[in-house]
C-alpha cells in the first residue's frame, strides 16, 4: 500500500483527521508531573490515551526530544510505540541534505524509529528529497507554504513568470511524486491560496500546521484544502491541545480539544 492510500484508510478508520503535535516544553507541564521521573514520558503517554480516539496523526517535532541529547531519543522511541499501530507516526525533523546524508536519515525514520512519514525541506533540491522517496510506504511531507511569518521571506515571492516560488516548488515536487507518497505541507495561515495549491497538486496528503496558536482559518482550510471524497488532509494542532491546560485535569482537557478539533473538521467536510 503506497503512503498516499495509507493516509486516506487511517483517516477514514479513525473518523478524523485531526494530528497532535507532541511539542513537549520541560517549562509548560503540568506541576502534578515535575516529580515525576521522566515528566516527558509521562505526560506524552497521559495526553496520547487522552486524545487518540479523536486523531489519526501524531507528530512529535525532534526539536523537543534532541535538546535532551541521548535522552531525547530515548523519549522520542518510547513516545512512538505508546502511539500503537492505528494512528500514523510523523516525524516533524524537517530533514534534506546531500543525497548520501539523506539516505541516513531515511534510514533513522524509516526503519530505526518506524516513522510512517517524516518532514523534508525541498531547498537543496532533487537529490536530497529522493532518499525518501525510495519506499513508497513511508510519506515525505515536503515544505511547501509553511505557517510562519518568514514564509514570505521565500516562499512568497513572485518569479519573472508571475508564479510564486512556492507554486514551482509544489510542480518540481509533483514529478518526484512516482510512488504516490509525497506530501506537502501547506500553514493554515494562507487559507487563500488552499484553492491553487489544490489545483497544483490534486493527488497529494497535506499536513497543516498554523491552526490553533497561529490563528489558522480552519474553515477555509478545509473548504478548499480537502478533498472531499478521499480526505487528503490533517489538520495539525500542537499546543492548544497539549497545553489546553497545566492542571491535574490535562490530560481530559487536551482530549476535550482534540475532539472539538475532530468535530468541527467534520463539521465543515
Amino acid at each position: 500500500m503506497n503512503f498516499k492510500q495509507k493516509v486516506i484508510n487511517t483517516i477514514k478508520m479513525k473518523g478524523s483527521a485531526v494530528c497532535v503535535g507532541l511539542d513537549v516544553e520541560l517549562g509548560k507541564l503540568p506541576q502534578i508531573l515535575k516529580n515525576e521521573k521522566d515528566p516527558v514520558l509521562k505526560f506524552n503517554k497521559e495526553i496520547i490515551a487522552a486524545t487518540k480516539e479523536y486523531s489519526a496523526a501524531y507528530k512529535p517535532n525532534l526539536a523537543f526530544y534532541e535538546q535532551f541529547g541521548t535522552k531525547g531519543f530515548e523519549y522520542f522511541e518510547k513516545t512512538l510505540e505508546l502511539m500503537g499501530d492505528d494512528v500514523l507516526k510523523i516525524a516533524d525533523a524537517k530533514r534534506g541534505d546531500i543525497g548520501n546524508t539523506s539516505k541516513k536519515y531515511a534510514k533513522a525514520f524509516f526503519e530505526t524509529f518506524n516513522c510512517d512519514a517524516v518532514t523534508v525541506s525541498p531547498y537543496m533540491g532533487e537529490d536530497s528529497v529522493t532518499p525518501f522517496l525510495e519506499r513508497e510506504d513511508k510519506g515525505v511531507f515536503i515544505l511547501a507554504l509553511t505557517s510562519n511569518k518568514g514564509s514570505f521571506d521565500f516562499q512568497m515571492q513572485k518569479m519573472p513568470d508571475g508564479r510564486y516560488l512556492y507554486e514551482i516548488v509544489i510542480e518540481k515536487i509533483s514529478s518526484w511524486n512516482i510512488n504516490k507518497n509525497c506530501g506537502l505541507v501547506v500553514g493554515a495561515t494562507h487559507p487563500q491560496m488552499f484553492e491553487g495549491i489544490r489545483h497544483l497538486a490534486p493527488d497529494m496528503p497535506y499536513l497543516i500546521p498554523g491552526i490553533g496558536a497561529q490563528g489558522g482559518d480552519l474553515e477555509n482550510t478545509v473548504k478548499y484544502g480537502f478533498v472531499k471524497d478521499e480526505v487528503l488532509a490533517l489538520v495539525n494542532s500542537s499546543r492548544g491541545i497539549i497545553f489546553a491546560s497545566d492542571g491535574p485535569d490535562f490530560a481530559e482537557r487536551a482530549g476535550e480539544e482534540a475532539k472539538k478539533l475532530r468535530d468541527m473538521i467534520n463539521s465543515y467536510m
